[in-house]
């Protein structure tokens, strides 16, 4: 079975805790004993989010003016590395040996016209005061947006158009390799008036560019793993109700946390409605149950 799996963020940094690489390390540690499970006898491919390490570097990048920032696709080129070699060694310990595992650098392709450029949302980088905010607004031509008391530097979230990388990464999983890409979304890329590919100042969502990639993989399942054990209706409430199975006809996303459970079903809707296969959100803790088939393993969405 060919699976791909998305992290969460929680996979690699859990709230509250220090931006520390012994605590990134320790926490893919845990998430790479669930994969490792589900290694033998299938085809996975696992894509993560960057959030956190983003936003590290950004505000790494602030405490040193003597330079230019270096945009954001940069910063994902990096993290995507740095947590590519993360997973690839906290699993390669767990693995058999004769067990490939490679991580590829991914650009996405996202366009030019996409409505998000004209709504920034994602916040990014340090807080500021809301003078500081706007005076690097206007130095920078950057879009700022409140955040509590504080101000923040906010960009697009265009949707996923195209992976460039898909060719090799086919070659890798039919040579029995696990491979680790997409991570943050990908690498925000466009073509400018003379077909030159170059990056963007944006940030893609993770769960939409996986759904895409299990897609043009023909991926057989896409598990979407979180810090929850399914999709709830009523979530935080007395009435909380999880739902085990649905259509994506039956499932809203626009009704669910936009920072959170609205772009996993979303997601997950997408593939199953395009290619009529199961997308699965849950736990990476029921993740053997999940590629089981399990009953009640997570919320599983088919088309």
């Amino acid at each position: 079975m060919r699976i791909v799996i998305a992290l969460g963020g929680n996979a690699l940094l859990r709230r509250g805790e220090p931006m520390e690489v012994e605590n990134q390390r320790a926490n893919v540690r845990t998430a790479c004993e669930k994969i490792a499970q589900v290694v033998p006898g299938n085809e996975v491919v696992v894509a993560h989010g960057n959030g956190p390490q983003v936003g590290l570097l950004a505000l790494q990048q602030a405490a040193y003016d003597k330079v230019n920032p270096y945009p954001l696709d940069v910063l994902g080129a990096e993290t995507e590395a740095m947590i590519g070699y993360l997973i690839e060694q906290e699993l390669g310990n767990l693995v058999p040996f004769e067990q490939s595992l490679a991580t590829i650098l991914t650009q996405v392709e996202v366009a030019a016209d996409d409505p998000a450029f004209a709504h920034p949302t994602k916040p990014i980088g340090p807080i500021y005061d809301e003078a500081t905010a706007r005076a690097l607004a206007a130095e920078k031509g950057w879009s700022i947006a409140p955040d509590g008391p504080h101000f923040r530097r906010v960009v697009a979230s265009p949707e996923p158009q195209r992976i460039f990388e898909l060719r090799p990464i086919r070659k890798l999983l039919e040579a029995d390799t696990v491979v680790i890409c997409a991570g943050g979304g990908g690498i925000p890329t466009m073509y400018d008036g003379d077909r030159k590919l170059h990056g963007v100042e944006a940030v893609i969502d993770k769960d939409l560019c996986s759904a895409l990639l299990a897609e043009e993989l023909e991926a057989d399942l896409l598990v979407i793993a979180t810090d929850v054990d399914g999709v709830y209706t009523g979530f935080g409430t007395p009435e909380a109700r999880k739902i085990d199975a649905a259509t994506p006809e039956e499932l809203d996303p626009a009704v669910l946390p936009a920072g959170s459970m609205g772009p996993k079903v979303l997601a997950a809707s997408r593939f199953a409605a395009n290619t009529g296969k199961t997308a699965v959100i849950g736990s990476l803790d029921d993740i053997a149950d999940i590629v089981a088939g399990v009953e009640g393993a997570g919320t599983r969405i088919s088309g």
